[in-house]
């Protein structure tokens, strides 16, 4: 199993999950965002999934991938309490920033 901290510390991994938040989607519509090959797009894949970010449901023969959200939140609720902050008290100082 990936860290999650490896998996998440590579920029491209970054915008993939952030894609994946607004939908579920196929790896060739997540390469469409992307200009790099497929193969590397399934080498990120099998990091995220590895690590426990992403969730991979196959239908007929297609892969969907879609975050996963508990895994996810596991990370915010770190940081959280490394910051010393609620979720709540996060969401009002990043609300606050913009």
């Amino acid at each position: 199993m990936e860290s999650p901290w490896k998996a998440m510390a590579d920029d491209n991994r970054k915008k993939i999950m952030l894609l994946l938040k607004k939908k579920s989607m196929t790896p060739t519509e997540i390469l469409s965002h992307f200009n790099f090959t497929l193969p590397a797009l399934s080498t990120h894949l099998r990091i995220l999934k590895s690590s426990n970010r992403v969730n991979e449901k196959k239908i007929g023969k297609n892969r969907l991938y879609s975050t996963n959200h508990d895994k996810t939140f596991d990370m915010m609720k770190f940081f959280g309490q490394v910051h010393g902050y609620s979720l709540n008290s996060l969401k009002e100082f990043l609300e606050n920033e913009k």
